[in-house]
């Protein structure tokens, strides 16, 4: 199953310089990570006030201590998105203990497992609405035509979202993720969009507390939901754990679908025998397209870096970090750490996964991990079922630029189906 590494070009000759709103870094970051873990493992940015970590060991040990690496001002570098209000977009994910934890409790009585695993039929009639279209026309764009397009339906279905408002919030939801050469924060466009899908929700709130819906989704479980002590979720944590669902459990499981059929296309040898024929099993698929999806979040995850706030004096492989200094955790870089992971840069669906970082660690897990390992397996799964064979149009591809989230903008293939 192992196929040779795909060759990466090399990073810019001379000083070491990462940056990322670069637009080289989000054509090709990983050779960029390999000399900043064995260059520069504790790397510093002046100019943009950053300091990064790139090795294994170091990124998930940070993951683990919160309490020296705080969430507290967000996890975006993007001046707008940094600071102690951070979480009024970001949610818990720009929270620290005890307020992570009482909002983090609150939010899990109504994002239940068992309401994850029972989306599970909706995933698949979602999956094929898209996937029929596609795989009848043979030639499509695998973001524009059903990536893209999956994730944000499956979200809308969870939260109570009607289909007529889903292609909007999808291009606002774009908006806010996508960066602009040359402008190191959000630009115009995405804080514009930003504060449409607020108000979006804040009327869809509004109107389930006026008796609007008595539906079963998630909006309505979070709203319902408390603890013995009368504590509950004020419309305002609603609405920005309603944002990030929208934006983040959106735009990184488009990206994990595309890097998949990617990195499956340039690896062929490592898929060929299993598409010979059609995934038996339930709905999510035989081990293999689980493996398929791990490897795809290890090799290159949609999710490459977050960021952290020091909160007392620590030193790293000899280099002093102070009381408010920010750290980028760079996610991407870890995956690839050979300290971690024999030949990490050949994508081999057969390796031990268990160590990979792309959905954070401790505390800070991400909530929505069993989400989104579902609903890859289950749409690759059926893809899978239906498609004999696939093939990439590479010259055509186009990747996302985003500081944070690393994926296709465009991604068009040819598929021979069954």
């Amino acid at each position: 199953m192992r196929t040779p590494p795909v060759p990466s070009p090399p990073a810019a000759s001379g000083p070491l310089v990462f940056s990322p709103y670069d637009y080289a870094v989000h054509e090709d970051p990983y050779p960029f990570y390999a000399r900043l873990r064995e260059e520069a493992p504790v790397y510093r940015n002046e100019e943009l006030d950053f300091w990064a970590i790139s090795r294994h060991a170091d990124v998930a040990a940070a993951f683990r201590d919160h309490a020296l690496f705080s969430s507290g001002n967000g996890v975006s570098l993007d001046p707008s998105a940094w600071g102690p209000s951070a979480h009024r977009t970001m949610s818990f994910l720009a929270l620290d203990p005890p307020d992570h934890t009482r909002m983090r409790t609150l939010v899990s009585k109504g994002f239940t497992p068992r309401r994850v695993r029972d989306l599970s039929d909706d995933i698949l009639r979602l999956t094929r609405r898209h996937l029929d279209p596609a795989l009848e026309a043979g030639d499509f764009d695998f973001v524009k035509d059903f990536a893209g397009k999956l994730p944000m339906d499956v979200i809308c279905e969870l939260t109570g979202v009607p289909e007529a408002d889903r292609d909007e919030l999808r291009r606002l939801a774009d908006l806010v993720v996508h960066r602009v050469e040359g402008i190191n924060d959000v630009p115009p466009e995405g804080m514009e969009a930003a504060l449409t899908l607020v108000g979006y929700y804040q009327d869809m709130v509004a109107e389930r507390r006026r008796g609007g819906s008595s539906g079963d989704d998630l909006t309505a479980a979070l709203l319902a939901v408390g603890t013995d002590d009368g504590d509950r979720l004020a419309d305002h944590e609603v609405i920005a754990f309603l944002f990030l669902m929208v934006v983040a459990g959106n735009e990184t499981t488009t990206k994990l679908l595309a890097n998949a059929l990617y990195w499956g296309g340039r690896n062929r040898d490592g898929l060929a025998e299993h598409f010979t024929r059609a995934p038996e099993g339930d709905i999510e698929g035989p081990e293999w397209v689980g493996r398929w999806v791990e490897e795809t979040l290890r090799y290159d995850t949609s999710s490459q870096m977050l960021a952290r706030t020091v909160t007392r004096d620590v030193e790293l492989h000899g280099v002093l970090l102070r009381p408010g200094d920010r750290l980028l955790l760079l996610v991407g870089s870890a995956n690839r750490d050979p300290r971690a992971f024999p030949d990490p840069d050949v994508y081999d669906i057969g390796r031990d996964t268990s160590a990979l970082v792309s959905f954070g660690g401790g505390r800070h897990f991400c909530l929505g991990a069993n989400l989104a390992r579902i609903e890859a397996r289950i749409a690759l799964t059926e893809f899978a079922r239906r498609v004999s064979s696939y093939d990439v149009d590479e010259a055509e591809a186009r990747r996302v630029h985003s500081a944070n989230v690393r994926g296709f903008a465009r991604l068009p293939i040819r598929v021979r189906t069954r």
